[in-house]
């Protein structure tokens, strides 16, 4: 777990704690508050205050997040107002457990599944309350211009540097902060050669009949015609499930020069590709295994890279699809790459949709939904 950065400050009736947690799924936290005890968890965040006044839980607190900032603002009514609380800028002794104390805890399985226990049976594992939390301390600006960029327009930085040991399941490179795009090229295809089978291409490569199966499946892009500036009737329709993922989007504006967002687009054909093989090897029928594929087949995702031209895009999935996925045969390559072609000869809506579906496939894989904001 880790701990946030925060800070508080009071008026007369309210206390307000500021956490910054970035990287996390705004719809998924958790408050804890009784007396002097706070407590917060945000995956993989998770702060616990022993304050020197009473708070209290009566319907009249209120959060907002800030998503530019990654800002949890929480305003806590006291249970006694005009009290004054001493000591709120002591921020490592409201860090410090005071004793062992019990706590329910903020997630409670309502399943009606019993527990387990004695005999062979098994009991559910308690969440450790007293965890230790170090104040958290912001890099220098001489620490951070030593930073490596990646993702979007290469204008992130910092990202993994504290996330590394969440996100590690997420994507390949080691000390992205520490690495530079030609450290993690270089990285990616020694990766790839280590992976690459012989025995299991050659399977596919002769016994092919499931592959067979597969190229012929017909996915949802190869309806839709061709984008003509006077079509007046959409062939795209967004289901309501695809509409809020959408809105979940910011709308933001990058000041790129051209060289960063042509390897902006690359990195949208990294990985529409990826998810064109994905919907294709399971014949539209997403499973527990869509996230992995999407990510592992694209470069952007899985090894922070930045592409410099469409064919290092091309040759770096093709050589991906035939090295980590179940089914590792070159036609699926030139499949999903027509594939992917169709989505973009077609409206722009489409490339939305295939876009958000991406997301969707791929980011209950990460750990957090801005996981894809800081690789791309």
């Amino acid at each position: 777990m880790i701990t946030p950065a925060f800070d508080l400050r009071q008026d007369p009736d309210h206390l307000t704690i500021c956490i910054r947690a970035p990287y996390t799924r705004t719809s998924e936290f958790d408050l804890f508050i009784d007396g002097t005890d706070f407590k917060f968890y945000a995956k993989p965040y998770f702060l616990r205050l022993s304050l020197p006044g009473r708070i209290l839980e009566d319907g009249r607190e209120k959060a907002t997040f800030d998503l530019d900032k990654g800002v949890f603002t929480l305003k806590i009514p006291k249970e006694t107002p005009g009290e004054h609380f001493e000591g709120l800028q002591m921020l490592t002794s409201l860090l410090a457990p005071k004793g062992s104390r019990s706590a329910k805890p903020l997630v409670e399985d309502v399943s009606g599944g019993s527990e387990i226990s004695g005999d062979g049976e098994e009991e559910e594992e308690e969440f450790d309350w007293q965890l230790e939390q170090e104040v958290y301390t912001d890099r220098s600006e001489e620490e951070q211009r030593t930073l490596q960029k990646y993702g979007f327009g290469n204008q992130r930085s910092g990202v993994f540097s504290r996330l590394q040991e969440e996100l590690s399941d997420v994507i390949d490179v080691k000390n992205p902060d520490g690495t530079s795009a030609s450290e993690r090229r270089q990285a990616r295809l020694e990766a790839e050669a280590l992976a690459f089978s012989s025995d299991h291409y050659l399977a596919d490569l002769f016994e092919d009949d499931e592959i067979n199966r597969l190229l012929k499946f017909t996915p949802w892009w190869s309806k839709l015609s061709p984008s003509t500036e006077q079509e007046e009737e959409s062939d795209v329709s967004f289901s309501d499930e695809e509409k809020e993922q959408l809105r979940k989007f910011t709308n933001r504006s990058y000041l790129l020069d051209k060289t960063s967002r042509y390897q902006a687009w690359l990195s949208l054909v990294d990985i529409l590709l990826a998810y064109s093989y994905e919907v294709r090897s399971t014949e539209g029928e997403h499973n527990v295994e869509s996230p992995w594929t999407v990510r592992k087949l694209s470069g952007t995702l899985c090894w922070l890279e930045t592409y410099s031209c469409l064919l290092d895009v091309l040759v770096s999935f093709g050589r991906r699809v035939l090295c980590y996925p179940l089914y590792r045969h070159f036609a699926l390559v030139t499949s999903a790459i027509s594939d992917t072609v169709k989505i973009f000869q077609s409206e722009q809506k489409s490339v939305q949709q295939s876009g958000a579906s991406a997301f969707k496939v791929a980011v209950p894989f990460c750990l957090m939904d801005a996981a894809f904001m800081g690789t791309v």
